[in-house]
């Protein structure tokens, strides 16, 4: 029905119908999972920042420099995190061949 949707697997025409498949599903959560790891980085990396700034602004109070320190440090830990999942996926990519990164729905 529409031709920008030609050559497109996910969408079958029936009739005059578009129908979605569950092929679409495949770029759905391809999408999803970008921005749920670019969200997680930026926040981490904004974590990053504020627990800089409140570091330079401690002015010499122990706690406010040890808690900033405590948000720094929490911080390159959950940076550290998400790049060991992903290393541990691809890990396991590499010696079994099972691509758990790329999300398939097998046709008919």
């Amino acid at each position: 029905m529409y031709k920008e949707w030609a050559g497109v697997e996910c969408i079958r025409t029936i009739g005059d119908v578009d129908v979605p498949t569950f092929k679409c599903l495949e770029g759905i959560y391809r999408q999803i999972l970008t921005v749920i790891i670019s969200l997680g980085l930026l926040a981490l990396f904004v974590m990053l920042v504020v627990g800089g700034f409140r570091y330079l602004t401690a002015g010499g109070d122990p706690k406010a420099a040890t808690s900033a320190k405590q948000t720094m440090t929490y911080a390159v830990m959950g940076i550290a995190l998400m790049a060991v999942a992903v290393l541990i996926f691809r890990l396991i990519e590499f010696y079994t061949g099972v691509p758990l990164t790329i999300f398939t729905i097998p046709g008919p």
